[in-house]
């Protein structure tokens, strides 16, 4: 049975691309596809089906959508109402796909960039109609991790994005300006540049750091944000009593924390020592476990797809 939700074009057909036409088609969606590369269809159908197996366990794939590639980029969003760009972290790449894509696109279909870092700011302003456009960012893999970071220059636009990514089922979140990074990816720098550091420093070495991340904070993390952690951990008085009496300690961590360089010797044991972790096990089997156990979370915390 195939989908009759529509049609959404994919550009870029690598991991994060592959990851979203999973979830699209899983949904009921048409997708149509673009990939610079030689990819061939064939491969990325089986990175689909494996992706769907996945989100199969979650409780969707219940109307399933087809999935066909596109010669060009322009022939891949003639149909489509929406448009999710993954193509590579260069500002003069995007411009010039955009350039590419925007008149052949229906006037109506809202262009949607992956982007990791870059800003709504550098890129939209290559665009003719910017109003359409939105930067909305993924965690990797998108079909399993619901967030999608989302950065849209008025309120339509941000309403039919959270409309959109909450009808597949994801967590979107809004940022009240662009920002590099975003919100997800700027915490997760901030938190590995003091694990490069707490390495650089000899305090600990990875497999300690990587342990103690998700024994610990990782863990409580995956049920409450540091915010709210915090005022759980001021006690009766909550985030007030935290601040005006533990506040002081906090600032002086604070003060201790790093900013190490990528020196040739820190990479050297930065690179020894996530290998040891990994144990000879290759990034296909490690990304297998961690998908498998990001599904058993979800699980656990009752995020089943919608």
């Amino acid at each position: 049975m195939t989908g009759e939700r529509g049609t959404i074009a994919v550009l870029g057909c690598g991991l994060i691309g592959q990851s979203w036409s999973a979830l699209f088609t899983a949904h009921g969606y048409n997708v149509v596809g673009w990939d610079p590369a030689s990819i061939s269809q064939s491969a990325i159908e089986q990175a689909i089906a494996k992706s769907r197996a996945q989100i199969r366990m979650q409780g969707t794939d219940r109307n399933v959508g087809s999935f066909r590639l596109a010669q060009t980029p322009e022939a891949a969003v003639v149909d489509a109402f929406w448009i999710q760009e993954n193509a590579p972290e260069s500002v003069p790449v995007k411009i010039e796909l955009y350039g590419r894509v925007e008149t052949a696109a229906s006037p109506d279909a809202v262009i949607a960039s992956s982007t990791s870092s870059l800003t709504w700011s550098q890129l939209a302003t290559s665009l003719n109609h910017s109003g359409r456009f939105i930067t909305a960012h993924p965690f990797n893999p998108p079909h399993i991790m619901p967030l999608v970071e989302i950065y849209a220059a008025n309120d339509v636009m941000q309403k039919k994005a959270i409309s959109f990514y909450r009808g597949l089922g994801r967590e979107p979140v809004l940022l009240s300006r662009d920002a590099v990074g975003h919100i997800a990816n700027r915490l997760a720098s901030a938190l590995w540049r003091e694990a490069v550091n707490i390495v650089a420093e000899n305090i600990a070495d990875v497999s300690a750091v990587d342990a103690a991340l998700v024994h610990g904070p990782g863990l409580r993390w995956s049920v409450i944000g540091s915010h709210m952690a915090y005022h759980l951990g001021g006690g009766p008085g909550g985030i007030e009593h935290y601040l005006k009496h533990l506040g002081p300690s906090q600032e002086r961590r604070w003060a201790t924390l790093g900013t190490p360089k990528l020196t040739p010797d820190v990479c050297s044991r930065l690179v020894a020592g996530v290998m040891d972790e990994a144990n000879g096990r290759s990034i296909a089997e490690l990304e297998e476990e961690r998908d498998r156990s990001l599904l058993q979370v979800l699980a656990a915390r009752g995020g089943r797809m919608a």
